[in-house]
This record gives C-alpha cells, sequence and structure tokens, in this order.
C-alpha cells in the first residue's frame, strides 16, 4: 500500500468538489515527465498535494490554485520559495495576474467542470485574443476517459464523441493521448476510468477566417442537434433557407449530411461560403 493511498484515506474528500486524489506513483512520474527545469508550472486543483510536491523538485517555479481550504490547509507542507499557494477559484483566476510569464498546466479536472475550465484558459473559438491562452505553452490534463476521447476526437471519430468540446480544445491546439489511468489508481476510487491528456498549443488557429464570430455560429449549428442533418441544423440556428441551401449545393455537401461528419476545416469553409451568400 503505497504512502500516497495512506495520506489519502487520511484526508476528507469532498464529493460535492469531485474529489479523488492521484494516489498511483506510476502515473505520478508519468505527469512529472512533462516537466523540466525551465517551467513554471500552474497546477489546478491540487489537492493533497502528491504531485505538487514532486513538480516543484523539478520545475524552475509553481503556482497552485486551490479552491479547498481543507488542501490549502494539507498543502502548508510544501515549504520552498518556488511554490506559491493561491487560495482561489481558477475559473476567476487570471494568469497574467500570477506572472508574466508563459505556463505549463497541470491540471485533475472533475468532469462538471472540464468544458468550463478550458474554455477559460483556451478562450472560445472567437477569443483571438484570449489574455490566458497568450500565456500557456502546454496542458497536461487528467480527466474522465469518456471526456478524454471527445478531447481527442475527430470526423472519423464515433459522432458522440467528436463535438464542441473537440472543436474548442483542437482549435488552437494538438491534443495528445497521454496514457488511460485505471479507477484504481484514485482515492476514493471513481466509478470511472480516467486518461492523461496533453495538450499543446499553437501560436495561431488551426483555420483562417474572415469572422471567427460568425464561424461559431455554424460550429454550434452544426452540433447543436445531432439527429438533424446539416440543413435542417443551420435553418434551426437562424441562418437564411436560401443562402443554406445555395451554400450546401455550392459546396457540394448533401443536406442530410450531419455536421459531426465535417472536420474544423469543412466548418471553416462552409462558414466563409455561407456568410457569402447571406
Amino acid at each position: 500500500m503505497s504512502d500516497y493511498f495512506l495520506r489519502a484515506k487520511l484526508f476528507k474528500t469532498k464529493k460535492r468538489l469531485g474529489q479523488n486524489f492521484l494516489v498511483d506513483e506510476s502515473v505520478i512520474d508519468r505527469i512529472v515527465e512533462e516537466v523540466s527545469c525551465d517551467d513554471t508550472v500552474l497546477e489546478i486543483g491540487p489537492g493533497a498535494g502528491f504531485v505538487t510536491e514532486n513538480i516543484v523538485k523539478k520545475a524552475k517555479k509553481v503556482y497552485a490554485v486551490e479552491i479547498d481550504e481543507d488542501a490549502i490547509e494539507a498543502l502548508q507542507h510544501i515549504k520552498t520559495e518556488k511554490f506559491v499557494l493561491i487560495h482561489n477559484d481558477i475559473l476567476k483566476t487570471q494568469l497574467k495576474d500570477l506572472e508574466d510569464t508563459t505556463f505549463k498546466v497541470i491540471a485533475n479536472i472533475p468532469y462538471y467542470i472540464t468544458s468550463p475550465i478550458l474554455a477559460h484558459l483556451l478562450g472560445e473559438i472567437d477569443d483571438l485574443n484570449n489574455e490566458n491562452r497568450k500565456r500557456i505553452s502546454e496542458i497536461v490534463l487528467m480527466v474522465q476517459w469518456e471526456v478524454a476521447q471527445r478531447l481527442v476526437a475527430d470526423e472519423n471519430s464515433p459522432s458522440k464523441q467528436y463535438g464542441l468540446l473537440s472543436i474548442l480544445t483542437q482549435f488552437n491546439a494538438d491534443v495528445e493521448l497521454i496514457q488511460k489511468v485505471g479507477r484504481k489508481s484514485f482515492y476514493p476510487a471513481p466509478k470511472v476510468d480516467s486518461a492523461l491528456v496533453k495538450i499543446t498549443l499553437n501560436d495561431k488557429p488551426r483555420v483562417d477566417v474572415s469572422d471567427y464570430s460568425f464561424l461559431k455560429r455554424v460550429v454550434k449549428a452544426c452540433f447543436a442537434t445531432r439527429r438533424k442533418n446539416l440543413k435542417n441544423s443551420l435553418l434551426n440556428a437562424g441562418f437564411a433557407k436560401d443562402a443554406v441551401s445555395k451554400t450546401l449545393s455550392d459546396m457540394n455537401i448533401s443536406e442530410n449530411t450531419r455536421g459531426e461528419t465535417l472536420a474544423i476545416e469543412q466548418l471553416a469553409n462552409l462558414s466563409e461560403e455561407l456568410k457569402r451568400n447571406l
């Protein structure tokens, strides 16, 4: 039985915060591998500090943002000038207020808050000047297995996996599945498996369009009603019937095509053509 497991059992975990502490030493070591001595790390939700105390030994500096008071208390044992503990909600934390540098983000995020946190860190697809994204080089993320599949999914994946979360994450980044992590790697053990995912930020968006807000509208329309075909999805979103019909015809896209079969690049082309035809 690992020291991490014994220490986790002593911690009063809170279900409402989705606390499941990683106690598998091999997985912790795999996360630490992603950190170099030149990195300034932002850790989201350090909890009892099992990952934190290892990355502090390796990184140039570590900022840890934690919302739970008991976890804040538990993290007091990490005593080094390289470690800055912040008692706050990550959704209310701006990276520019921490330090004017580039961060590597390490996070073990509860399922219910994955999308809001990623949107906060990466910005929406029309948020070209997102201040947080500008300051991130990479995000190493522990999420539920089902969420990991959605993060890495593309138009060739099962339709339930490829959606708005896939587009949001991949719009300014490359996403890689590092490894699947079984439920026994955590205490308390969750009911589902998890996965470690790496998101590497790019200098510019994956596609170049004339109106990113319009593209966002088109993307949301295409994925809003999965059972509807592309034509009906766009009509439902308020786009003019004549413009939709002409656009699909000009692009040789069948009206019965579903949005989740289109790659990001195809969605961008659809957006440009539809905007021209309105």
